[in-house]
């Protein structure tokens, strides 16, 4: 049986370091510079916050931070100068979420394993071509109901912070509330920067920082982890992180580039998701995925064909910070829990908004309810979590009494 490589060609010559020189300009370092302080601010935070949730170690979550940025930044370097397009990789964040459900009934290495056997369906799915097939299958509604599950906890929590600690929650969300008043203020400056910002003043201000340990400067001692491989826990995992990295992360990114000009390879996106989720996860990182929002910032002026550049800088600047790890994971960690809720309630709240819209807008609509529901509940079956068996009744309810929607979904 023969089995044909899909990946999409380079079409130009790899460009030398005099044309990648001549190619920077102040817009694309700018843009880079923005992009890179909004994937390392809110996304760090809901690591920490699924990590100390999940019993990890300061350590072990150092280590998950360097994978996540340090090597998909050197994955996005050369992926960007590959193909001439700002091509910016980090991790899942919806796949994050769905790890703090697993490590609630499974152990990390456990959860590791099925890093590694998601990043290799990934891969396979990339190599064939078979993305779009796997896809249809699957209803988006019921997807991302499964998702919109997932991710309400963490809204939640930033509610209860504005009552709990509102010195520090308030003005985090007035400063998200006051730049996004206007789009265009929002596109140049990212909400979330200014989230941050106005945060770490307010913990200043209320006397709110208390590390456990002295600060002293220490470069990355990744963890190298012993992969495990538990049935139940690739149950859980594999299948949902696979489509949040397809449908939740890539396809967004891939839309975003689509609508300024560019032709992103969908096929070799896929397969480096993968060949990186495998090679992340042994240091503990949940899979890989092109982004949505950093992409949107990285191609949003400058040259269409010279926007590659911002996607280089923004993996040098990610490479830099991932090897600072314990650093950065120590000064997150004395911060009060009420800035980890704040930070990733007011990063995920419109991921959550587009959930819903995407679940309950159209067709699917009961399958999405009893998918949200059934994530909701969080109640394992068989040592498997909520999120794959929202999935599983929400596409047997639809199957059951939505036939009509499927037979829409076809034509």
């Amino acid at each position: 049986m023969k089995f044909n490589l899909h990946l999409e060609p380079i079409h130009q010559p790899l460009p030398g370091i005099r044309k990648i020189i001549s190619d920077l300009s102040v817009i694309h370092l700018s843009n880079a510079v923005i992009a890179f302080l909004f994937a390392a601010s809110a996304p760090i935070a809901i690591v920490l916050a699924v990590g100390t949730a999940g019993g990890l170690t300061e350590a072990e979550m150092a280590s998950w931070i360097f994978g996540g940025f340090a090597l998909n930044g050197l994955l996005c370097i050369i992926i960007s100068i590959a193909y001439r397009q700002p091509l910016a990789f980090f991790w899942t964040i919806p796949g994050s979420v769905l790890v703090g459900s697993a490590l609630q009934q499974s152990s990390f290495p456990e959860v590791i394993g099925a890093f590694c056997a998601t990043g290799l369906l990934l891969l396979v799915l990339g190599l064939s071509g078979w993305v779009k097939r796997v896809m249809a299958v699957l209803p988006m509604p019921i997807v991302m109901a499964m998702v919109a599950g997932v991710f309400l906890k963490f809204g939640l929590d930033w509610i209860r912070a504005l009552g709990d600690d509102p010195r520090v929650a308030v003005p985090m969300t007035a400063a998200f509330i006051l730049l996004s008043l206007k789009s265009s203020v929002a596109k140049r400056f990212p909400p979330m920067i200014g989230v941050l910002v106005v945060g770490i003043m307010a913990v200043i201000i209320a006397g709110s920082f208390h590390p456990d340990t002295k600060f002293h400067y220490q470069l990355v001692t990744p963890t190298i982890f012993q992969p495990e491989f538990s049935l139940a826990t690739m149950v859980e995992l594999v299948i949902p992180l696979t489509v949040t990295v397809l449908a939740a992360q890539n396809a967004q990114g891939i839309v975003i580039l689509r609508n300024v000009g560019h032709n992103p390879p969908s096929n070799m996106i896929t397969a480096a998701c993968g060949g990186s989720s495998i090679i992340t996860a042994i240091f503990g990182s949940v899979s890989t995925s092109l982004t949505g929002p950093v992409n949107a910032i990285l191609s949003s002026g400058g040259k269409v064909e010279q926007q590659y550049i911002a996607a280089v800088i923004i993996g040098l600047l990610a490479f830099m910070f991932g090897i600072h790890a314990p650093l950065l994971t120590k000064f997150l960690l004395a911060m009060p829990a009420s800035f980890i809720a704040t930070l990733a309630g007011l990063a995920l709240i419109q991921i959550l908004q587009s959930s819903f819209v995407v679940s309950f807008g159209g067709a699917f609509t009961l399958g999405a309810l009893v998918s949200f529901l059934v994530t909701l509940a969080d109640q394992s079956l068989f040592n498997i979590g909520a999120p794959f068996w929202g999935m599983v009744f929400g596409l047997a309810t639809s199957w059951l009494l939505e036939r009509k929607d499927f037979a829409g979904e076809a034509k």
